[in-house]
């Protein structure tokens, strides 16, 4: 394959190209002398650099024609990379002076991770001159290059055939003890590209690595960028996108995970630039949504959130699938296939919400029931792993899910909770919330905010062990305002207070005007128990403490 500036060549000079690329290296070598010759004598004659990709088995992949100060090298996605992290390829090109491997060149080497780069000077007579090669060295840490110079190319004397296989070794032998390949999980690496203050950005990237462990992400690494201004195409510089590239293949990384949420055009040009899968903050959100979901409304809810989050980023790509354009060049197999597929989206959609206002319906009759008969209705909102549903199964001696994890419950549980004098009320577990949650993600909350609203009182739950839990309290609360439910009456509760000082507890729940609880303790739901009787039944004066094991669970 011929690739490159070609246009204003002569037949006989692309019959010159041809020649070479049928030929083919001895095994072994790096590149003959007689080859190294020709190319450097038509290189003159063009007054281009020229450029050969060749694999191991020494048969030239790509002819490149470049113009007279650099070459392009052509999309390489096609090979994979072995288990050595190498491609396979090495890239011979000239310079048409006596020039080394420049900046350029050793990026190119990094970021394709091939077998070796080597330049070729042409002298002034057409002959092979000066010549360098260079490879990455097998290292854990930040990839390293070793270069090599020789002022005469008939200096060479490499058995290249020995030097790759003994370097695909070692770099394999490296990977394996970095990499646990065994692990058949995504590798991820993290990225956030902010403007706020550290401090903010920290913390959300580090709530983002607890969203990939939600999702059984391996996470090897993170980036943290905050730049001056955003870059529009990639969100991150163009030269830090290279040494994220660079450190992703060094690591073996097959996901890039934005902590925010990027365009489609984003997308697009990073996939391009990386050939690594790229999602955001949503799109992770999502996935976990999708696993989680066990009942029927909720697996409706979370397909019809991704099937509209999946809409707008819907393109297609390469020859058989080109992006909309428009007009004369923009029609075709493409553009019709891309709409096809667009409409079905459409058109599940719309089937999708039907089926969720049918489900909705019965939704909206088991609540009618619950208040005729007139019980008071508590839902327990906060932050996701805050405890919600372990003290929904403390209170009630339930059985809900629970895990350490991030939206371990996404779908809405309810039980009595029975008090003295056979006094009753309902209480609903709901789905966690999250810190700048998109409006994309609100229509996979909708059973949680239909049992919001129908709550007399809010039980807004928060870990009180985590170090950012103010800031998890004014996400809540910014979430319920958005929502409309500023009115709803809402009761702070602290939970995993037994983590906490307590010489500290008493002022900072005096500060917050808060109820401490701990949700592995029933003895100290006291508190708790009285001021919500305290609050519907104030005229009755009842006491928790003096009935500790008065609540039942009857599942609704």
């Amino acid at each position: 394959m011929i690739v490159g500036k070609t246009s204003g060549l002569k037949a006989s000079q692309i019959k010159a190209l041809e020649r070479i690329y049928r030929r083919k290296v001895p095994a072994g070598e790096l590149i003959t002398t007689e080859l190294a010759r020709y190319l450097t004598e038509l290189s003159r004659e063009l007054k281009r650099q020229l450029g050969l990709i060749i694999d191991r088995s020494g048969a030239i992949e790509t002819v490149i024609v470049g113009d007279d100060h650099e070459i392009v090298i052509p999309d390489l996605s096609r090979y994979s990379l072995g288990r050595s992290g190498l491609r396979g390829l090495r890239c011979i090109h000239t310079h048409l002076k006596p020039e080394l491997l420049s900046r350029d060149d050793l990026t190119d080497l990094e970021l394709l991770r091939l077998d070796l780069m080597a330049v070729l000077s042409v002298t002034e007579d057409g002959l092979p001159g000066a010549f360098e090669y260079a490879h990455l060295l097998p290292t854990k840490d930040t990839a390293q290059i070793e270069r090599v110079v020789l002022k005469e190319f008939h200096q060479l004397d490499l058995d290249f055939g020995a030097f790759v296989h003994a370097l695909d070794q070692e770099m394999e032998r490296v990977a394996t003890e970095t990499v646990d390949l065994a692990d058949g999980r995504e590798r991820a690496l993290l990225i956030s590209v902010a403007q706020g203050s550290r401090q903010r950005v920290e913390a959300s990237l580090a709530e983002l690595d607890e969203l990939a462990r939600t999702a059984n992400l391996a996470v090897v690494d993170k980036v943290l960028q905050r730049p001056r201004k955003l870059n529009p195409r990639f969100l991150v510089g163009e030269g830090k996108l290279r040494e994220i590239i660079i450190r992703a293949l060094q690591q073996r990384v097959t996901l890039l995970v934005f902590d925010q949420d990027l365009t489609p055009n984003q997308v697009r040009s990073i996939t391009e630039m990386t050939e690594m899968k790229v999602i955001d903050r949503s799109q992770l959100i999502l996935d976990i949504f999708a696993r989680r979901a066990q009942s029927r409304d909720g697996k409706v809810q979370v397909e019809l959130a991704q099937l509209k989050y999946i809409l707008p980023r819907l393109s297609g790509k390469g020859t058989a699938m080109s992006r909309l354009m428009g007009g004369i060049g923009g029609r075709g197999p493409g553009e019709t296939k891309l709409e096809i597929d667009r409409r079905r989206i459409r058109d599940k959609i719309r089937r999708l919400e039907k089926q969720l206002d049918s489900l909705g319906r019965g939704r909206v009759q088991r609540r009618q029931k619950r208040i005729r008969a007139g019980l008071p209705i508590v839902s327990i909102v906060g932050y996701t792993n805050a405890g919600k549903s372990t003290l929904l199964n403390a209170l009630t001696q339930s059985d809900v899910l629970t895990e350490d994890l991030l939206f371990a419950t996404l779908d809405t549980a309810t039980r009595r909770l029975r008090f003295p004098l056979d006094r009753e009320i309902i209480i609903t577990d709901t789905v966690g919330f999250i810190r700048d949650l998109p409006k994309s993600l609100i229509g996979a909350f909708k059973a949680t905010l239909e049992e919001l609203e129908d709550a007399d009182l809010l039980l807004h739950l928060v870990d009180l062990s985590n170090p950012r839990f103010d800031e998890q309290i004014q996400s809540v609360d910014k979430i319920l305002d958005d929502l409309g439910m500023g009115a709803q009456q809402r009761l702070l509760v602290f939970n995993k207070v037994d983590q906490v000082s307590a010489e500290d507890l008493p002022h900072i729940c005096r500060r917050y005007a808060a109820v401490p609880v701990s949700a592995l303790s029933r003895k100290s739901f006291s508190p708790l128990l009285d001021e919500m009787q305290r609050r519907f039944w104030p005229e009755e004066g009842l006491s928790a403490e003096n009935n500790p094991e008065t609540s039942v669970f009857v599942d609704l």
